[in-house]
């Protein structure tokens, strides 16, 4: 409940935040415009408002709803979610949104998604202001990777050390890594220490090659415990820090990877045991461990969740990381770079969603909580914050009604055509594109129930 509670905060911040920026950008250009604005709500407010106040001599009024999906800013003279229709009947006013010049109206829809953006980018450079840019290197991994079935096919053996593709070197072992691959033609390793390539096919699902069991690829982690947990299968059977394992149920393992794949095995049978007999036999299982060269076969119970209760090195233990430290004004362009290559990795993902696979893994708000750090943590949470800020500012600019873009598509028509769009056809657009983000926002949280419920 701790957890929950904790993630449940950060997202609350977090959008709450970026909510208030994206809603103050268009408040800006609005302001600077000579536009009246009507409402300023973080959260919406159907039915009834938590809070709500209107400062002497303003025109707006600001307040708290209650359904945290969003925020608006009620501009007048202007179609938006509010459907608001009876102001247009009425005769256009000189601070109204309808009566300013295409440009300015430009502007003042593009001001949330551009707030959005600047502030991502604003963000990551303070990151790397802050805390600096913490890798381990992967060119640096000398214990190599481990890889599956589909990737040794391609050529790949346990212990290769990626070096990098046709597309550039390999930084750090990250969801970029495996874009890399997913479209390189040509990846550069060293074997044995030996330069050497691979072809590769250029078109690789990357969905694909995240989501089996095992990975397309992952750091090798030595067989060696690190530690052993008091009370548990492995204290029982004896086992100490530095000891290998060697052997499951008779089948080798030479690396961590290889001994987790087996355990992967086995919960696959736990899951159609019919008995509790036959999840005790699931349960039940050899071990072979290595101490100063000599062999020892235990016979061991593993837990209900099939872990035998050890612990192995972490990536930061077995490798230093390196850091690269950044002044304030250094900071800034890097920040930028940094930004943009997220946005041109998200942007490229998208392709993804028009696949089954990729449709299954839209997510709602479950999902986008889960991806914060189960304790309080300032470096991941501004880190997440600002991915989600380029996520928002992305969605919003795509040519849909009822978004941002949508409405900037009907004015750069304006602008180019020198005709308006009729008022009937902006509100049916707007209805359209309201009804097609609520089915999408159903689909994805509907895609977080049944993941909840381990069907998907």
């Amino acid at each position: 409940m701790e957890i929950f509670l904790i993630r449940v905060l950060q997202l609350m911040l977090s959008l709450s935040l970026l909510i208030l920026l994206h809603e103050g950008g268009h408040f800006f250009f609005s302001k600077l415009f000579g536009v009246r604005v009507e409402k300023f709500y973080l959260f919406f407010d159907p039915w009834f408002h938590l809070f709500e106040f209107r400062p002497k001599k303003s025109d707006t009024t600001y307040g708290l709803g209650w359904l945290p999906l969003g925020g608006y800013c009620k501009i007048s003279g202007m179609i938006d979610e509010s459907f608001d229709t009876e102001q247009m009947k009425r005769p256009p006013q000189p601070w109204e949104f309808r009566t300013k010049p295409a440009w300015q109206r430009l502007l003042i829809m593009v001001g949330g998604v551009l707030v959005n953006f600047l502030v991502a980018l604003f963000i990551y450079a303070m990151i790397l202001f802050h805390w600096g840019d913490t890798y381990i290197p992967v060119s640096g991994m000398t214990n190599g990777m481990a890889f599956n079935a589909d990737a040794k096919a391609l050529g790949f053996k346990d212990g290769d050390i990626l070096i990098g593709t046709d597309k550039g070197a390999f930084k750090e072992f990250d969801v970029q890594l495996f874009r890399d691959l997913s479209s390189a033609t040509r990846v550069d390793i060293v074997r044995q220490g030996k330069s050497m390539s691979i072809s590769l096919p250029g078109e690789l699902d990357m969905i694909d090659m995240l989501q089996k069991q095992p990975r397309f690829v992952s750091p090798l982690i030595p067989n060696r415990v690190d530690s052993v947990l008091p009370g548990s299968p492995a204290a029982a059977m004896g086992l100490r820090p530095g000891d290998r394992l060697v052997a499951v149920n008779g089948k080798e393992v030479a690396s961590m990877n290889a001994f987790t794949d087996e355990l992967d095995r086995l919960k696959d049978m736990l899951a159609v045991a019919q008995t509790s007999a036959d999840s005790m036999k699931v349960r039940r299982a050899t071990i072979v461990t290595e101490r100063g060269g000599v062999r020892d076969t235990s016979a061991v119970v593993l837990s209900p969740e099939l872990k035998l209760g050890f612990t192995w090195q972490s990536l930061a233990e077995l490798y230093k990381p390196v850091t690269i430290e950044y002044g304030f004004w250094e900071s800034l362009p890097a920040g930028v770079v940094y930004g943009v290559d997220v946005l041109k990795g998200y942007v490229g993902d998208m392709r993804y969603l028009f696949s089954s696979d990729g449709a299954k893994q839209l997510g709602g708000f479950g999902a986008i909580g889960s991806l914060f750090p189960p304790v309080w943590d300032w470096y991941l949470f501004w880190k997440m914050t600002a991915f989600l800020s380029i996520i928002l500012a992305f969605m919003n600019i795509l040519p849909i009604p009822a978004l941002d873009g949508g409405h900037v598509l009907f004015l750069v028509y304006e602008m180019v055509t020198g005709r308006k769009p009729s008022e009937n056809f902006m509100i049916r657009a707007e209805y359209v594109g309201f009804g097609l983000l609520l089915l999408l926002m159903v689909l994805a949280n509907l895609n977080d129930i049944l993941r909840w419920l381990g069907y998907m």
